[in-house]
């Protein structure tokens, strides 16, 4: 079985309505409320029939920073790829969470990008014998997503060059990167759905 872990922008709305009823994929999306498509992708989007509890989505508030995006990860999805132990992770890596594109409204930069890629990293080494895939989505910065796109080439790769990011210590800067209460609030809520998919796995066992 496999897990997708869709950190575009936007919701994984594709991924969400194959699978939506597939127990053998967990679906993770993380993205922005509402912002394309609307009326997707909303915490209440679990699965249903025999993939009920195997869709989780991160509905994160526009404005959502690195605490916001990097607290979804320890506190949702790490916990259910570790209750899944899926044989394959993929991630679908768009950088258009970024704080310079144009079409989202998100605030990563791309050390940012660099750290949730290095989680993947680790959670596939623990879950699924270091089987991971990383697909390039959406970003839509010319001058932003190579910053974001090599970062996580880096990191998989083990190895860093001498390409310095200019603007990432100005992203850093900006107010509202840590993690803020309204955001907590839709990551609890969503942590409180991992308790559901443990149950559909011990009832499957």
């Amino acid at each position: 079985r496999a897990a997708v872990v869709d950190w575009d922008v936007h919701h994984g709305n594709g991924t969400e309505t194959v699978f939506y009823s597939d127990p053998s994929v967990l679906t993770i999306s993380l993205h922005q409320d509402n912002l394309y498509p609307t009326g997707r992708g909303s915490l209440a989007d679990n699965g249903k029939g025999e993939g009920e509890g195997y869709n989780i989505n991160i509905p994160l508030p526009a404005g959502s920073g690195t605490g916001a995006y990097e607290a979804s990860f320890d506190r949702v999805v790490a916990p259910a790829l570790r209750a899944y132990k899926p044989d394959l992770v993929i991630v679908a890596s768009g950088f258009d969470a970024s704080g310079f594109d144009p079409l989202g409204r998100m605030m990563l930069n791309s050390e940012c990008f660099r750290r949730l890629a290095a989680r993947m990293v680790a959670l596939a080494a623990e879950v699924s014998n270091g089987r991971l895939m990383m697909t390039h989505e959406g970003g839509y910065s010319e001058g932003y997503v190579p910053f974001c796109g090599h970062a996580v080439i880096e990191t998989l790769a083990n190895h860093r060059t001498e390409v310095v990011d200019p603007l990432s210590d100005h992203i850093d800067e900006w107010a509202g990167q840590n993690l803020q209460p309204h955001q907590a609030q839709v990551i609890e809520a969503a942590e409180g759905l991992i308790a559901g998919l443990r149950q559909r796995l011990a009832s499957a066992a």
